[in-house]
């Protein structure tokens, strides 16, 4: 594995992409100091240039190089939460470019907690380097968790595991050699909180995720608030986002059996995941039952929609997660997943 990291090191310094694991998905990295590296992400993607992406960095990174006016409750929670899942809206620094923050004058940044992220990172630039590194799937796909994700996203050529493509081409035109991971442990991407403002309007929840508000207030003595409308862009904060190519809508438990078999008497193919309906459905492949706790649920989801839309379902129904705050991660990523198919119950139910 020595010899993959240190291969996929040179090619971020020659200004290559790498999608590598992270604990939440897999991103796509490229030397955040290099324009036209992180030019080719946005490529690759299809990604709106105006939609930022995330730093990630090393454990023990100088963060005064990347980022200004660090406040306190920056550093708390550093200590705290890093390596691990949480992303910082910081002031950028003059020299982080402008392709990486979206024309902004904040940056997102973390410390990811995989051991293979940490070796690329720690190899990449002897440490001092930072790899800008958004999911490693089209914009507006469904997040990777896994490296075959990755190769079935952008039609990579399959490799054996535990090894580098070698920079096979990808459906860009460009080329992405892939790390080997395993599966990623969290499942969906990281919490970001906003500090870029915290003197005038104090933390902001910018995007739910494993580590919870309540986790941060615990820390820095302050509560995030919900996003306004002056809070930064920041990654994967888009209302339709995560979404299979598949329609996708929440259906309640009490009502997921007869919306079953309302839509398969009109002679729609349908999907399920859920997490409490057990034998209440039972449609063979074309259902996954993920746990019913949110940190085992939030580990399968994007795994679950990935096999349900290759089922070739005319709709995919998931079974509404319960709305407690510890399911807000999970509930954010679902919402967004749906909302490109707002109607599609009725359009069906309808014909």
């Amino acid at each position: 594995m020595d010899a993959d990291i240190a291969a996929a090191a040179r090619v971020l310094e020659a200004g290559g992409l790498v999608a590598f694991p992270t604990e939440t998905v897999y991103g796509l990295g490229a030397d955040a100091e290099n324009p036209a590296a992180v030019a080719r992400i946005y490529q690759a993607k299809g990604r709106p240039n105006d939609h930022p992406v995330i730093v990630h960095v090393a454990p023990g990174a100088d963060l005064d190089y990347w980022v200004t006016d660090i406040p306190d409750a920056a550093r708390q929670l550093v200590a705290a939460f890093w390596p691990g899942p949480l992303t910082l809206i910081l002031k950028r620094a003059s020299h982080i470019p402008d392709a990486v923050s979206g024309g902004q004058d904040t940056v997102g940044i973390r410390c990811p907690a995989h051991p293979v992220a940490i070796a690329l990172l720690s190899a990449f630039k002897g440490g001092r380097g930072g790899l800008a590194a958004p999911s490693a799937n089209k914009f507006g796909n469904v997040s990777p968790t896994t490296a075959q994700h990755v190769r079935d996203e952008f039609h990579l050529d399959d490799v054996e595991e535990g090894s580098i493509t070698g920079e096979p081409a990808c459906s860009a035109g460009l080329h992405v050699t892939v790390l080997e991971g395993g599966a990623s442990q969290v499942g969906i991407e990281s919490t970001i909180v906003d500090l870029s403002r915290l003197a005038t309007h104090g933390p902001v929840l910018l995007r739910p995720g494993h580590i919870t508000a309540q986790q941060i207030a615990d820390v820095i003595g302050l509560l995030p608030a919900a996003p306004d409308q002056a809070a930064p862009r920041a990654s994967g904060t888009l209302e339709s986002h995560y979404a299979p190519r598949t329609p996708v809508t929440m259906v309640a438990h009490a009502a997921l059996a007869d919306t079953v078999a309302q839509l398969q008497a009109r002679g729609a193919r349908v999907a399920v995941i859920g997490h409490a309906c057990g034998a209440m459905v039972d449609l063979g492949d074309s259902q996954r039952l993920l746990p019913a706790e949110p940190v085992g649920y939030a580990y399968g989801i994007y795994a679950a929609l990935r096999e349900m839309d290759l089922v070739k379902a005319d709709v995919i129904l998931v079974e509404t997660p319960p709305q407690s705050s510890d399911w807000l991660g999970v509930n954010d990523r679902l919402r967004r997943s749906v909302f490109g198919s707002t109607g599609i119950l009725a359009r069906f139910l309808s014909e």
